[in-house]
């Protein structure tokens, strides 16, 4: 196993950035052959970098990254219907399977 001079928050952080990014594309564009060539430049950029171990110029790097992503961002980004903030979240909850209180059996009416 190869060891790596980055921390593991590192890598989530580098992640988390890459998704968002492929997600925000997504948002734009809706049709999957369009988007997996956006999808195919926002991984070259990720892997043009890869080999930069320099905090500096990470940071700088980073910095790029999420100003260019937070001026892209989608005034209206998608949400799946059925999670929440989608159009049928809490739409047609089943009932709950618990067992229903008898006001009869109790003597209460």
């Amino acid at each position: 196993m190869a060891t790596t001079p980055f921390s593991s928050a590192h890598r989530l952080y580098v992640k988390s950035l890459y998704r968002r990014m492929l997600k925000n594309e997504l948002d734009w564009v809706v049709r999957r052959d369009i988007w997996r060539g956006r999808a195919l430049m926002i991984r070259a950029e990720f892997e043009r970098n890869r080999d930069v171990h320099d905090p500096r110029a990470l940071a700088q790097i980073f910095e790029k990254a999420e100003a260019e992503l937070a001026a892209r961002q989608h005034p209206d980004p998608y949400i799946p219907p059925a999670m929440p903030g989608g159009t049928k979240w809490e739409r047609n909850i089943p009932p709950t399977i618990a067992p229903l209180y008898d006001h009869i059996a109790e003597g209460h009416h």
